[in-house]
Parts: structure tokens; C-alpha cells; sequence
């Protein structure tokens, strides 16, 4: 599991997608999860803003990573 470091929380999970280049745009990364490509927690998440705070696992494409606060 890779880490995804974040400076504060929340942030949006498009946004996030978007922030560690795992998808190329905002406008890919909202189709991915309009499409139900990206787990968070385990779950299938559809909301594009929602809020990813510390401690969660976001998993897209068969790559899962934790969130974390940069120190």
C-alpha cells in the first residue's frame, strides 16, 4: 500500500485522483467515479466531492493507497 500525503483535510476525492496524477484530469477522474472505478474504505464511492480525510484507503485501477498528513 502506497501512501498519498495531503497538507490538510478534507480534500475532495476528484480532487485527490487529480492531486497524485492517477488519472490525467478533473474531468477523467469524475467519470472514473461516476463510473464506480475508486473504493474508498472499501467501498464503492460515487460522490465526487467527497471528503477524504486522514486515515483513509482510496483504491482505483488495482492500486490501493492510505491517506496521510504530510509532516
Amino acid at each position: 500500500m502506497k501512501n498519498i500525503e495531503i497538507n490538510a483535510e478534507p480534500i475532495a476525492l476528484y480532487q485527490l485522483l487529480k492531486l497524485e496524477a492517477l488519472v490525467s484530469s478533473g474531468g477523467e477522474a469524475k467519470v472514473a467515479i461516476d463510473n464506480g472505478r475508486v473504493l474508498v474504505n472499501g467501498e464503492v464511492e460515487t460522490r465526487r466531492r467527497k471528503k477524504i480525510m486522514f486515515d483513509d484507503t482510496i483504491e482505483f485501477e488495482s492500486e490501493c493507497f492510505k491517506v496521510v498528513l504530510k509532516s
